[in-house]
């Protein structure tokens, strides 16, 4: 039960702080979601840092992973939202956009989860 607590206050405090960088950033250019491909790149970067530190030895117990990883991440992230912005970029036409969006969200997210996995190697 302490587990799923763990997972569900990561979760929450992750999805309100998506909400808040999603509503101040995706207005700025209207056909780029900049909020939503921000917090999925940190997120990336975020996860790929935790996940090496814990890989690193005692430094994460499975309890902050937990909160970190699999509930602050997991919550800060958001797929279906990514997926429901690229379906908005290919109904209304913007392929260039659309392509772009999903190419730049993938490659630098593979990125930033090694860069993330290099950072705590620096520790």
């Amino acid at each position: 039960m302490k587990q799923a607590l763990l997972v569900f206050i990561g979760g929450g405090f992750g999805s309100m702080l998506r909400y808040v960088i999603s509503k101040y950033l995706n207005p700025f250019y209207e056909h780029f979601y900049l909020g939503t491909f921000s917090v999925n790149i940190i997120g990336c970067l975020l996860i790929g840092f935790l996940l090496s530190l814990s890989l690193k030895g005692e430094l994460l117990s499975e309890n902050q992973l937990l909160l970190l990883a699999t509930g602050f991440c997991g919550g800060f992230t958001t797929f279906s939202t990514f997926a429901l912005e690229k379906h908005t970029l290919l109904k209304s036409g913007e392929l260039f956009h659309f392509s772009l969006y999903t190419l730049l969200s993938v490659i630098i997210g593979i990125m930033a989860i090694a860069i993330g996995i290099w950072l705590a190697k620096l520790l």
